[in-house]
């Protein structure tokens, strides 16, 4: 049985381990985050908020991925959220992490472990942390392009491709609103405009009562405000938000906080679904390779893994 490495607990990492685990194989994920999903995030503030500050739901397009949402509701971890109208729509059950926790159930997943460096031994891929170093047989890592080239050396394979892939940064805006906050909507789109979405999260099935808000800059306005320290960011996002909903749920909110979603959107995917090296035992994966949403991440885990798989 090869020893596997997975990089990276969002959804392109778990669903492959996923499907690794469910081969009879005993694939180790790493993340350098507290917890699981990647932009499929959650975060939980007092005073009863609840915000999902990445992914806001999920779609489906292909029959594999809606299977898979299918399954994950009928375990309690989805449900149907019918406000975005335009296909069926899935928020994660508490929270939109719900998801990432129900795939990655029984897997060896080491959070906060941020793997510094990736170094080719022997025909084996050794893995350098802070704590710790463990030699792989096959490793996948499924972090943003960006993050994956800077892990390998500066001549590998695949670096050409990853450089070719197009990334945009997301800024986003947590609001916690006072008991009784009246808003004039459940979501609102505008990709061309400062702030592109706004979302009661609150009115999410399964949700805490706390009323609350998440807000998300719009890419021109993301790419000036990037390097913003987080403060910064929350106090000049909240008055663009203020001018949408309206300044009597805004005006001193029990809870303000922004978060840098750096590589948040897919702009220019690679084209195809995994990278692999000649020799078959490293892979690179994720979002970036089809498309910006969640099921372009699961799509491209389950072709690592079947890779993998066939490669056995």
């Amino acid at each position: 049985m090869p020893k596997i490495a997975v990089i990276g607990a969002g959804m392109a990492g778990l669903t492959c381990a996923r499907a690794l685990g469910d081969h009879g194989l005993r694939p180790v994920i790493f993340d350098k985050g507290r917890g699981l999903g990647g932009r499929m995030a959650t975060r939980r503030a007092e005073g009863g908020f609840q915000f999902d500050h990445g992914a806001q739901y999920l779609t489906a397009r292909s029959r594999g991925f809606a299977e898979m949402l299918a399954g994950a509701e009928a375990a309690g971890a989805l449900a149907l959220w019918p406000e975005p109208r335009e296909r069926p729509a899935y928020v994660g059950i508490p929270g939109m992490t719900g998801l990432a926790k129900h795939i990655g159930e029984e897997l060896d997943i080491r959070k906060a472990t941020r793997i510094q460096r990736i170094v080719p031994e022997d025909g084996h891929w050794r893995l350098d942390w802070q704590d710790g170093s463990e030699r792989f047989d096959r490793l996948v890592i499924t972090a943003p392009a960006p993050q994956t080239a800077a892990l390998l050396p500066e001549d590998h394979d695949f670096a050409e491709a990853l450089h070719s892939v197009g990334m945009d940064p997301c800024l986003t805006l947590m609001v916690g609103l006072p008991t009784g906050a009246d808003l004039p909507f459940v979501t609102r789109r505008a990709p061309e405009e400062d702030i592109s979405w706004i979302a009661c999260d609150s009115a999410k099935p399964g949700r805490p009562d706390g009323p609350c808000v998440v807000a998300q800059a719009g890419r021109g306005w993301s790419l000036r405000h990037l390097e913003l320290e987080l403060d910064a960011i929350a106090e000049r996002m909240l008055p663009l938000v203020r001018e949408i909903i309206g300044k009597g749920a805004t005006v001193d909110p029990p809870y303000l906080s922004a978060h840098r979603w750096r590589y948040g959107l897919v702009t220019s995917p690679l084209g195809q679904p995994y990278l692999r090296d000649g020799a078959k035992t490293l892979f690179a994966g994720g979002d970036w390779c089809l498309g910006a949403k969640a099921e372009d991440a699961w799509t491209s885990g389950r072709a690592i893994a079947d890779a993998l798989i066939d490669g056995l």
